[in-house]
Order: structure tokens, then C-alpha cells, then sequence
């Protein structure tokens, strides 16, 4: 197909006034280029945030492939413009426009967000009216583009119901094609976009909000959620991929002109996670756990090296070490990228002789800092939030590392969980001083290079939907500020402080976040006054105001506290509760009475738990107990 002739949609003396004018340009090895005339779709996919941000997402990767793998589509990308552009095209009147073409996003059939974290929710309403569309979706014209959103906010999407057409929920390789397929029939009969909607409804996967009625109570607790026909389905199952190895993947990225945050060839081992933390959304929504064979990753591995040109090769996953073949994979890889001269990165790896004798393998090791998850300090919260480690795993870990030549260690916790007191916040720094100490009890003197550094961090608490802790109430931003201050205070009485650093993240985002995880749709309100007085880019610490939010909920009469300063009751009806990730409620509301007893329940691999995903009919819920998937 012949390539269209491009222009750019900004001159150059508007380019030279950005401050990164290549998030701008397009053109990068890799972006594809059709000939409009001959497509019969148009699909433009954002990335609500800034270019670098939304480059390094491997998921929209992904998508971008697959769907420019169909001939009568043609995928572009926009991204949120920056503060100073966002400035410039606004004094300007020039149009949000798609990074390929360069043409305006309303010209556009589709118009598809990926939603992977609720700060981004102001930066939909920018990208909407820089396009020039209505921000609610009734307001929309009937030639404007549909708006669609995926990702994993999307299985609570309720709080920007309204700003969207509909939402595809699960993974984006499985229910595109009959989407398009249903659009383009729809458009050849010249039926509406509400017809086109109304069919939508019933696609695998797709949730039209504006088809579910919701009643709430006078407390404000949601009364009922009812679909507004009997054609349409009570809940919306989340589409899943059942063969990784016959699923599309994309060994062609785009590669950017500017350095993106995760600047690497990314190869996805396996989807899903064994470990059943009860905090944890990702192990729930991704569930089951699903491998790619060794065959097929080293394969895709010379591809994306040779279509890319890196020079590091990440290996994807929410746990890598639980990859059964993790081995042979890491061997043949490690092989293959000596002879190229090709880095390897291993994130979510356990700490563990294996582990280390491999990264003791691969180029460029840097040997000073490795990073584990405790995620709590005491054994008590370890067993409450179901984690399945020990304090003897952690120190053989570190002792492990220490003895291979490591002496920075990163600790990574979490304040405000279910149940938590305060000697479980005052064991996040005896637990830091343990590993320090660890340090000099272990390596000789003649042989240490230099004091060895603990950095613990801690996040705060957000109880999540489709987790165990769904029914559970927030800590004030008061009580964490107290905790985490109670912690930095008994980090100066250890032994080994001056070997420990402790920080800590900000409480007033967590709050936001909290409200707009949990949220219903009486929140789309808010979430456009904090955007009409001047609100974007909240997941960045400059540009974020937690007075603009508190003064937007006053404004519009919303009691932001009900959405999470209080434990909801057993048979409460959740604003997501018409989306079905394959996790049942009954499951979940067991694993929080096993929570508030410290009962350990087993990982996938060794047991069922019965958590409903066997409906799936794949992945580990069809492997034997203990074996491969």
C-alpha cells in the first residue's frame, strides 16, 4: 500500500516553542503509514499522557500492531500535549491531531483511550476538547468519532461513563475484529450510532453504559444497576486470550525519536499472575495465569531485536520467576543476546540463587541495587494481605545478594493496609535494619565496597475493585501522614540508620486515586470542574492540586468520604458490579474473611481456590496441580 504524503499540523516556528517538539512529528521507525482513501476504518488510539509515557506501554504496542495487521484499518496515535503545547494549541486554534497522518483526531471513526491508571481521567477531557468534541458522549454528533476506552480502569469505568460511548473490557487481541466488522455493517445499512451501539452490547467483552440504568439509594450506595433492555446482558464478561503462543504480537514497535521511559524491546513471557495477594487488582483481573512457549519468546526475541535495533531486551510479566520454563528461556536468551551484545532486563524476578546466578550471567550487570517487595513489614500483615513470603525468604535473599557482590537493597511496603497496627508500620523499619545489619554479618570487611544502603519505601493503601480489600475502608490522609511519620521515627532508632533511607509517597494523590478507583458515575461531575479550573496531568506532581479536587467536590455537592472511608457491607452492590472479570464476588469476600483471620490461602499452582476462572477453560485452571501450564 502506498504511503500517504504527510505535512505536519504544526509549522516549525510552533515546534521550536515546545519543549520536546519530537512528542509531536511522528515519522519514528516503525509508525505505519496507509493510504486513507483506502482504508475503510480510521482508529485513532491515545495514551491520556505524555508521549514518553504512553511510548513505553506495551500494551498499546500491541494493539497498534494488530489493528494496522488489518487491511481496512489504519491505527494512528495521539498522546495528551504537554503543558506548554497544550498552551501553544490552544492560543493557536489548532486541533488535536494523530501523530501519523496528521490529521485532526475528529476526523477519525474511532477514538480509543487506554486507561491504565485514574489520574489520567483529567487528560481525557483534554485530549476530547482540543479534538473539538463534547466532552459527555450525549452531546456528541452523530459523525463525531465513537469514543471508546480499555485497559485495566476500565473495570471500574462508572466515574467517566459519561464522556464515553463504550468500553472494551479484557484483553484488546480477541473482540476488535467483530467490532469494526459490526461497524462497518452498521454503516453500509446507514444505521445510527445508537444502533451501532445497541448491537455493540453484546460483543464479548463490550460495555455500553449508556444502555445500564443505575438507582441509587438515599445514602447514595448504589440501589441497583439494570440494563435498559432485555437483549442487553445483566453483566459483561471480560474477553480473554486462551493461547499466547496463537495470539498476535507485535516484533515491529515503534521505536521513538526521543528517549521513552522504558527505553527497551519488551518481550511478554506469560499474562497472570499464581500469587493471590489480596491487594493486588492485576493478579485478579488478569487471571488465569497463561505462558508463552520458550519456542515462540525466543522467536519474537530475534524479531523485536532485529525490527528495533535496542540494545536491552526486558522480559514482561506480573511474575516472571513463576514462568515454568523460566530456565531453558533464560538460557537460550542469554546465549543469543552474548553473541548480539544485547542486554537483558529482569524485572519481577524473585530473589533467590537461581535468580542471582542468572543476573550474574547477563551483560552489564549493576551491581548495586536489587529490589524486593515485602509489601509489609510484619508476618502478621504478610499473612493478612496474603503475600506468601517470609521474613527467612527476604534475609536469604538479601544474605544471597550481599555474598554476590550487592550492597543496595530497595524495600518496597505499603501503610494503611486492612487490619494494620502500629508495632506492623514500626516492623517496616526492623525489618530494614535486619537486612543492613545482614550486610555486615555476611560480607567480610576487607571485602565490602562501602556502607551498604536500605532504601524502604512505602505507598499508601488503596483498596481496589475485584480485589479482596474491595470491601475495605481507607485510612485518612491524617493517619497516614501519622504512620508514615511514626515510621521515619523509628527508622532513626535503629541500629544501622545511618544505613537506611525511608521515603514515602504523597497522601493527597492516594485520596484522589481512591475516589476515582471506587467511584460511580455521579463523579463525571467533578472530574469536569476539576478540569474546567485548570486540572491535567494530576498523575504528575507539578501539575497536581488536591485543593482543586476538594473544592470541585464541594462545588458539586458530592461526599467524596463515602467512596472510601467506610467497610461496605457483604451483599453491597459495587458501580462495577455489571463487569465480570472471571473472579467471582463469593471468592473474593471469602479471601477478606480469610484476611481478617491471617489465613493463608495457596497459589494457583499448588491449589484451586475456586475463584471462578475455570469458566475460562485454559492456562493454569486446565494444568495439572503442580505442573506447566
Amino acid at each position: 500500500m502506498e504511503k500517504s504524503e504527510r505535512r505536519l499540523a504544526l509549522s516549525h516556528r510552533i515546534l521550536m516553542e515546545a519543549e520536546k517538539p519530537a512528542r509531536y512529528t511522528g515519522g519514528e521507525l516503525n509508525s505505519v503509514m496507509k493510504e486513507a482513501d483506502l482504508v475503510k476504518i480510521r482508529f485513532c488510539f491515545c495514551f491520556p499522557d505524555v508521549y514518553e509515557i504512553g511510548m513505553s506501554h506495551l500494551g498499546m504496542q500491541i494493539l497498534y500492531g494488530l489493528l494496522n495487521s488489518y487491511e481496512d484499518v489504519w491505527c494512528e496515535r495521539v498522546f495528551s500535549p504537554w503543558t506548554d503545547m497544550d498552551a501553544i494549541m490552544r492560543r493557536e486554534h489548532i486541533p488535536l491531531f494523530a501523530l501519523e497522518s496528521q490529521d485532526p483526531v475528529r476526523d477519525f471513526d474511532f477514538l480509543g483511550f487506554t486507561l491504565q491508571y485514574e489520574m489520567c481521567y483529567v487528560n481525557i477531557l483534554q485530549v476530547l476538547e482540543l479534538s473539538g468534541l463534547a466532552l459527555y458522549a450525549k452531546d456528541r454528533k452523530e459523525d463525531d468519532p465513537i469514543v471508546i476506552g480499555g485497559g485495566p480502569c476500565t473495570y471500574n469505568c462508572e466515574p467517566i461513563a459519561d464522556f464515553f460511548d463504550l468500553f472494551y473490557i479484557g484483553e484488546g487481541e480477541v473482540s476488535y475484529r467483530a467490532l469494526f466488522d459490526l461497524y462497518l455493517d452498521c454503516r453500509q445499512k446507514g444505521l445510527g450510532k445508537k444502533d451501532f451501539l445497541r448491537k455493540a452490547a453484546v460483543i464479548e467483552g463490550i460495555y455500553v453504559p449508556s444502555l445500564y440504568d443505575i438507582a441509587y439509594n438515599d445514602d447514595g450506595i448504589v440501589k441497583s444497576i439494570e440494563p435498559a433492555a432485555s437483549d442487553i446482558p445483566a453483566t459483561v464478561k471480560k474477553a480473554l486470550v486462551k493461547d499466547l503462543d496463537e495470539a498476535y504480537y507485535n516484533t515491529a514497535p515503534v521505536v521513538p525519536f526521543i528517549q521513552a521511559t522504558q527505553d527497551r524491546a519488551v518481550l511478554e513471557v506469560m499474562r497472570g499472575c499464581i500469587r493471590g495477594c489480596r491487594f493486588c487488582q492485576a493478579g485478579q483481573i488478569y487471571k488465569p495465569v497463561r505462558i508463552r512457549s520458550v519456542d515462540k519468546l525466543i522467536q519474537y526475541a530475534v524479531e523485536l531485536l532485529e525490527n528495533t535495533g535496542y540494545d536491552e531486551l526486558s522480559l514482561s510479566s506480573l511474575s516472571t520467576s513463576d514462568h515454568p520454563m523460566l530456565k531453558e528461556l533464560l538460557e537460550r536468551l542469554i546465549s543469543m543476546c552474548n553473541e548480539r551484545k544485547i542486554n537483558i532486563s529482569l524485572p519481577s524476578l524473585r530473589i533467590d540463587a537461581f535468580s542471582l546466578d542468572v543476573m550474574n550471567k547477563v551483560q552489564d550487570v549493576k551491581k548495586n541495587s536489587l529490589t524486593f517487595a515485602p509489601e509489609a513489614g510484619s508476618q502478621r500483615m504478610r499473612n493478612v494481605i496474603n503475600k506468601g513470603l517470609t521474613v527467612e525468604n527476604i534475609l536469604s535473599g538479601a544474605e544471597l545478594a550481599f555474598k554476590g557482590g550487592w550492597n543496595k537493597v530497595k524495600l518496597y511496603f505499603m501503610i494503611g493496609l486492612p487490619g494494620e497496627e502500629d508495632e506492623d508500620v514500626a516492623a517496616i523499619a526492623e525489618l530494614s535494619n535486619e537486612v543492613a545489619a545482614l550486610y555486615y554479618d555476611t560480607v567480610p570487611k576487607s571485602e565490602r565496597q562501602g556502607r551498604v544502603s536500605v532504601t524502604a519505601s512505602s505507598s499508601f493503601f488503596v483498596p481496589k475493585p475485584f480485589t479482596a480489600f474491595q470491601w475495605a475502608a481507607m485510612n485518612r490522609p491524617e493517619e497516614f501522614l501519622r504512620k508514615a511519620a511514626y515510621c521515619k521515627s523509628k527508622i532513626r532508632e535503629q541500629l544501622n540508620q545511618k544505613s537506611l533511607v525511608y521515603h514515602y509517597h504523597d497522601s493527597n494523590t492516594t485520596i484522589i486515586e481512591g475516589i476515582l478507583a471506587r467511584g460511580d458515575r455521579r463523579l463525571s461531575s467533578v472530574i469536569e470542574e476539576v478540569y474546567r479550573n485548570g486540572g491535567i496531568f494530576d498523575a504528575w506532581t507539578e501539575t497536581f492540586s488536591y485543593e482543586r479536587w476538594m473544592e470541585a467536590f464541594e462545588r458539586c455537592g458530592i461526599d467524596y468520604g463515602s467512596y472510601i472511608y467506610r467497610e461496605r457491607a457483604e451483599d453491597e452492590i459495587f458501580p462495577w458490579d455489571m463487569i465480570d472479570c472471571g473472579v467471582n464476588k463469593k471468592y473474593l469476600y471469602r479471601e477478606w474473611e480469610n484476611s481478617k483471620k491471617g489465613t493463608v490461602s495457596p497459589n494457583c499452582r499448588d491449589k484451586c481456590t475456586g475463584c471462578g476462572c475455570t469458566s475460562f477453560t485454559c492456562g493454569i485452571c486446565i494444568a495439572p496441580r503442580g505442573g506447566t501450564l
